[in-house]
Order: structure tokens, then sequence, then C-alpha cells
């Protein structure tokens, strides 16, 4: 009984210590078994969609109580998740917030991935934040590598600078055990984190970094959606969602970071010989973004459930680069 007693003694001590660094991870129930919250703790939840999911029924999924969902719009440089548009007008339309979400892919230069993301999803005032998928993917059928630690963060300045000169608004990083402790640590720490934890509370695997997504199993299940979803919580209550959705909750007034030159990063291909005053005023030349078309953040039509894809001619393209694969397909096995 005394030992008993004396581990739970440490564990609640662990768990009064977390919230000393001003960590939420103790804001749920705390038990002397385990002094971390559960998932279903916290009160709001949401989903994040591919072209996996199939045919939703965003009512369905608005009417369970799901409060926000990010969906896959772009891997690369030339892929379009084929049920994009369709998941984009449709969640709208039911009343869930939604945001898109670019895969990373590491065989490609960040500039042409950022134009491509900025060439396909529409820009829309009420739509969550953009977030950039951040993991490796040793899974991967033509780009399985690990790129070095300070390509990987300019790679993702880049990207980043350009989602938010876009789309006015801080994008959110989601990422993966190991590629936060490969290239994370410490960096970033003015950006929305979301970070996938499936075995482990989040604080078990980051440390102290501070969360403000937790996307906590791949193998939930939401009326609407055949099969299995991803689930995520937000770190917070309802009123403090109420307050990250508004501009000023959710961004600090801090510029964003400049691109981090290596002698490995790809250099952007030439400016095109006509520019608009938004391509101008979205990428200043001392960024490294390329943006060929001028219609950097394109409005779709609406009485559509699917748009074209852009000819490749109109995004530049780096001789013999690899065609990336669909974002998420190969199950992760991190914890």
């Amino acid at each position: 009984m005394s030992m008993t007693l004396s581990r739970s003694s440490s564990l609640l001590a662990a768990c009064t210590a977390l919230l000393g660094l001003g960590l939420a991870g103790c804001g749920g129930r705390v038990t002397a078994i385990d002094p971390y919250p559960h998932a279903s703790d916290y009160e709001i939840s949401g989903i994040d969609v591919s072209k996996y999911q199939g045919e939703i029924d965003w009512r369905a999924v608005q009417a369970s109580g799901v409060r926000f969902a990010w969906i896959k719009a772009t891997e690369g440089g030339d892929h379009l998740d084929e049920k994009f548009f369709q998941n984009w007008m449709a969640s709208k339309a039911a009343g869930v917030p939604r945001g898109a979400y670019h895969f990373a892919y590491w065989c490609r230069p960040g500039h042409e991935q950022a134009a491509w993301f900025l060439k396909n999803v529409p820009y829309d005032p009420d739509a969550l934040p953009p977030v950039l998928d951040v993991e490796w993917n040793g899974n991967s059928r033509t780009c399985p590598k690990k790129i070095p630690r300070e390509v990987a963060l300019a790679q993702m300045h880049m990207i980043l600078t350009a989602m938010e000169r876009a789309y006015g608004k801080r994008p959110v990083i989601y990422t993966s055990v190991d590629f936060h402790r490969d290239v994370m640590q410490n960096e970033f720490n003015d950006y929305p984190i979301w970070v996938r934890s499936v075995k482990y509370y989040p604080t078990v695997k980051y440390g102290n970094r501070r969360w403000h997504f937790w996307q906590h199993t791949a193998e939930g299940h939401v009326p609407g959606i055949r099969g299995f979803v991803d689930r995520n919580a937000f770190n917070g209550n309802a009123r403090e969602w109420q307050a990250w959705l508004q501009p000023s909750g959710r961004r600090e007034e801090k510029p964003a970071p400049a691109p981090v030159t290596t002698t490995a990063s790809i250099p952007a291909p030439p400016a095109p010989a006509q520019s608009s005053p938004q391509a101008a005023a979205l990428v200043p030349a001392s960024t490294p973004v390329s943006t060929p078309q001028t219609n950097l953040a394109p409005t779709i039509n609406t009485a559509s459930t699917s748009s074209p894809l852009l000819p490749a001619a109109a995004i530049p393209t780096a001789t013999g680069a690899p065609q990336p694969e669909t974002a998420r397909s190969v199950a992760m096995s991190q914890p």
C-alpha cells in the first residue's frame, strides 16, 4: 500500500510540474493511476480526411458533434487530392469549420510545393488556418529519404511564409514524433502545433512542446464516414476554442521567420515575365518562393464539386523530380 501511495504521489507531482510549465496537459481527468487526461476529456474534437474516407455525409458529421475538420488538399508539387474540392464545399455547407492541409514531399523543392498549394486552395476568410504536414515517410515508394535538418527547416520556412502571406493566417504545423525529434526541437515555437501520438499523451513523447491539436487515433469512427477516420482533440475548452478561431487568438504578432539559406537548397526558377500586384504583395523578392500564376488563391465554382487540375506547364518542375505519393496512404507506425 505504501509503495502504491508513493507512486501515486510521484505521478501527481509530475503532473503539477507540467502545470507549472504552462501546459494544459493536466486540465482533464487526473487519477492516481494515470496523471494525464484522455482524449475524451477534451470538449472540442475534430477529424482530418482525404480521399481515403470516400463519400462523406458532412451533415451527419456535423450532427455528431465534430467541431472542426482538416481536409487534404495537396502533396508535393503536382498532386491534388481528388476529393478535396468536394469535401471543401460540402463541409462548409454543412457548417463544419474546415481548413486545408499540404503534405510535404521531401523530393520536391519548397517553392514548388508552396506554389502548388496556393494554386489549388481557394481563399476563404472563414476557413481555418492552412496546415503544413511534415513527417518522415520511410514507406514511400518514390521518396523514402530523410533530408538534412537544415534543408527541411528551410523548406518549411519557405512554405509556411507563402501560406501566411496568401491566406493571412498563421499556419498550423502537423508533425509526428520522429520528425519532431529530428527537425523541430526548439523550432517554430510561435506556430500552432498539431501532434500525432496514438499510444501516449503528447507530453510523454513531445516533452514541454506546447501543442494545440492532438491526433490521438487513426481508427476513429464518426457518423457520416464509412470506415476509420483520424480523430483529433483541441487543447482547450469551448471558450478557448472560440478565442482561437479569432485571428488575434491564434496568432502572435511577430513577423514570419525568414527562410534559412543553405547550399543544399534548390533555387527558385526565374519569375514570370508578368506578375500581378497580388503576387508581388504575397511573395516579395527576398523570399525564394516561386508563384508563376497570378491567381495565387483561386476561387472555385460553387456549382461544381470538382475542379480540373491546372496544366502541368503552369507550375515549375524540377528536372527528374520523382512523383509524390498520396498523403498518409501508408499507415504510419509512430507512437
